[in-house]
């Protein structure tokens, strides 16, 4: 072939591909997010309405992936940045204290910063309720069981100094009734205005299970509890997560994801949650009522917890048979999402969010925001569940997949 018609043909042949491609949409390429989508945050920037100021800067990152068709749109690890639009701490017991975060940028690696429009429209586990525009509104001391109390405590008090003594140091009856929300609150923002971004990624999160150690879960998953039981036998919480790891690791990968540790019920224990409960505050080391699996109470616990007792995140998890090839232990775990009080004939109990996946997802964005993760995956047993009830009557669904996640080894917990 002469070279001429030899550059003809190589001509030709660019024209043909670029004239298939020109309509495509490129795999990265440019795409629009719609309004109403929600973006999981995780607050970076401590606020208060006793010390915070309108005007100051405030900035949250996003933790978890925004997927859309070509990929992930907004990746883990993106801020948002903007001010407190309002900020004012109540001087009277009719009035609530007020506080609105007002998000105006998105500040995307390797996407530059793109103007958003949306709202706060969530705060876990908060006591506090939400105004359509995103204004947290905060509670009134006569909104708590301790302004019904007040009297009941004052009596006991006159009645001994002891008492008394006792009710200043557990602070029984001293409601703060100021918005605090630390650096690492979770929060919702919802977009107001679709909102368009230059590229699309991939997953930056950690990688799959390896095949062997995949192969050996889902082993283990065909003769294993589907669900834990109460101790007289009630189908309690369903199975949805599976764990490999020590117990070491397991304890600081979850104090690294901002997770605590419940403590077993004692004297104690039972006080500072009845404090709590008076109060309306938060309690993060709150017992756990116990739940079997292999015909023994949960080996370890967890919880995530902001300024309530009545919400809560939080899971158990059991020791299996098996282990895997290195030698490190395989637990199974249930995790749920305690969203108030549930009060029916013969029973009181922590009223539960019935979408089990999101608060799989929750675990999940925590683990791997606090950097203990090797690796991870969504794997579904021979016969997964889809609904049922809670051994105190709870309604919950899900797609009956389980999170696995592999920790990274050597992972010592700290004191």
């Amino acid at each position: 072939m002469r070279f001429r018609e030899l550059r003809l043909l190589l001509i030709t042949t660019a024209l043909i591909s670029l004239a298939a491609t020109a309509g495509a949409k490129s795999p990265g390429g440019a795409v629009t997010i719609p309004a109403d989508t929600a973006l999981y945050l995780r607050l970076q920037t401590a606020v208060s309405t006793r010390t915070s100021k309108e005007g100051q800067a405030v900035t949250a990152t996003v933790a978890r992936d925004v997927v859309v068709a070509g990929g992930v749109a907004i990746p883990v690890g993106a801020m948002l940045k903007g001010k407190i639009e309002k900020c004012s701490q109540s001087t009277r017991p009719d009035i609530h204290s007020e506080l609105l975060l007002n998000f105006t940028e998105l500040d995307i690696p390797g996407d530059g910063t793109l103007k958003g429009t949306g709202h706060v429209s969530g705060v876990s586990n908060a006591r506090e309720t939400l105004l359509e525009d995103g204004t947290v509104v905060g509670i009134l001391e006569t909104d708590t069981p301790a302004t019904l109390l007040s009297g009941a405590l004052a009596k006991l008090g006159a009645m001994s100094p002891d008492v008394q003594k006792e009710i200043e140091k557990e602070k029984i009856g001293q409601v703060n009734t100021a918005i605090e929300f630390p650096a690492g609150t979770d929060l919702q923002f919802t977009l107001t205005q679709p909102l368009s971004v230059g590229q699309t990624f991939a997953s930056a999160g950690p990688s799959a299970l390896p095949d062997v150690l995949l192969a050996s879960l889902q082993g283990l998953l065909k003769g294993a509890p589907q669900r834990a039981v109460s101790k007289d036998n009630k189908p309690g919480d369903p199975i949805n997560l599976i764990f490999v790891g020590t117990a070491p690791e397991i304890e600081q990968a979850f104090r690294a994801a901002g997770w605590s540790e419940p403590k077993r019920q004692t004297g104690q224990s039972v006080l500072d949650a009845v404090v709590a409960v008076i109060n309306n505050d938060g309690y993060n080391a709150a017992p756990v009522s116990d739940l079997y699996v292999y015909g023994k109470r949960e080996d370890l616990a967890f919880e995530k917890v902001l300024n309530t007792f009545n919400k809560r995140h939080h899971l158990r998890l059991w020791q299996t048979p098996d282990r895997a090839a290195d030698g490190r232990p395989i637990w199974l775990g249930a995790a749920t999402h305690d969203t108030g009080i549930d009060i029916h004939p013969g029973v009181v109990s922590h009223a539960t969010d019935p979408d089990l996946d999101d608060e799989r997802a929750q675990v999940q964005a925590d683990l791997v925001g606090g950097g203990s993760v090797q690796a991870l995956q969504l794997i579904s047993p021979a016969h997964p569940l889809s609904s049922g009830f809670t051994a105190t009557g709870g309604a919950w669904h899900t797609d009956g997949r389980l999170l696995a996640v592999e920790l990274k080894t050597g992972a010592a917990s700290s004191p």
